[in-house]
């Protein structure tokens, strides 16, 4: 499921985004970016709808991922 990015208060996507950033494994490149450009690089990202904020049901957690793959997994699969 969806969740727009403006329907989370300020503060809560905020803490969702910083959360996201701050994962291990998640790589960014070469060069060093500090936490508040990694998450304003994020929000950007959710604003122009590039990333979306999917909230999984059955493990009943938010994870942000890219628009494209968001559609892919929403496809019903064909056997």
């Amino acid at each position: 499921m969806i969740i727009p990015h403006q329907e989370l208060s300020p503060d809560a996507l905020q803490a969702l985004v910083e959360e996201f950033v701050t994962r291990s494994g998640t790589d960014y490149g070469t060069c060093e970016t500090s936490l508040t450009e990694k998450v304003q690089q994020v929000v950007r990202q959710l604003e122009n709808g590039e990333a979306v904020i999917v909230y999984d049901t059955t493990m009943e957690a938010c994870n942000i991922t890219t628009a494209a793959l968001a559609r892919a997994d929403d496809q019903p699969e064909t056997n």
